[in-house]
């Protein structure tokens, strides 16, 4: 099998929101998060991303679960380690849950869980989900310290952190690619299943053929803002198309 693609679709919701915020579900609100969910199903997604946030601020609770029971594919809920979204997931049951940082003041994820630091605090959640028969990945900057927390943790993934790969330049971008190769072997070793998420795009995720041992990439706000020109259906297979090469053991 080859690199699996999740979409995230959070960002539709955003533009919805952003006239409907008080009515989410009033048969006029759009764009669609189902109908953006099925679209990327036909464009060759492997598994529906959304993260439900404290504040709500894009994707709702009602979201996830019509399109849990309308899109059929498998759903990979983000979310911060409460006991109020741990409730949700266990009502839900997706087929994934990846624990992540959750700042009020942040407009979007921009780091990874302190997992060397919470150990202790994540350990009972992780659990919690897994005897539910739901996987667990967390989120983490790609250090080796991190990876190995996370293992002690008792997760199955790690997804890990590509926004400073993302952004940087120069010098700078070959260190942070350098980071990845790195964390990536040491998931691999840990027996881990290795993803990777955050301001992957059109142009740098031919980068990512470098790093060995990935097995899903999350994608959300390039291909949101592709699908503005070409719809989501065509922007996910473009997405599909440039992973086509990535061979995991080779890397």
């Amino acid at each position: 099998m080859g690199l699996l693609l999740g979409v995230n679709i959070d960002h539709v919701a955003t533009l919805r929101q952003a006239r409907y915020a008080t009515m989410p579900e009033s048969p006029n609100a759009e764009p669609c998060p189902l109908q953006a969910s099925l679209e990327a199903r036909d464009g060759g997604a492997d598994s529906i991303t959304m993260h439900v946030r404290g504040d709500r601020r894009h994707i709702q609770e009602g979201d996830v679960f019509v399109i849990k029971e309308g899109c059929r594919l498998p759903l990979n809920l983000e979310m911060a380690n409460t006991p109020e979204m741990l409730d949700l997931a266990l009502r839900l049951k997706p087929e994934f849950v990846c624990l992540v940082p959750e700042n009020r003041q942040e407009v979007t994820t921009e780091g990874g869980l302190g997992v060397v630091d919470q150990v202790e605090a994540l350990r009972p959640a992780v659990r919690t989900l897994r005897e539910a028969g739901v996987r667990v990945s967390l989120f983490i900057d790609p250090e080796v310290g991190q990876v190995e927390a996370s293992k002690a943790a008792g997760t199955d993934m790690i997804e890990l952190h590509t926004g400073c790969f993302a952004n940087a330049v120069g010098e700078e971008h070959r260190v942070e690619l350098e980071r990845l190769m790195e964390a990536a072997v040491a998931g691999h070793e840990a027996g881990i299943q290795v993803n990777a998420g955050h301001g992957i795009n059109y142009q740098n995720i031919s980068q990512l053929h470098f790093v060995p041992h990935l097995a899903e990439l999350n994608i959300g706000h390039s291909i949101v803002s592709r699908a503005l020109s070409v719809g989501m259906r065509q922007a996910v297979h473009e997405m599909k198309h440039l992973m086509r090469d990535y061979h995991p053991e080779r890397a």
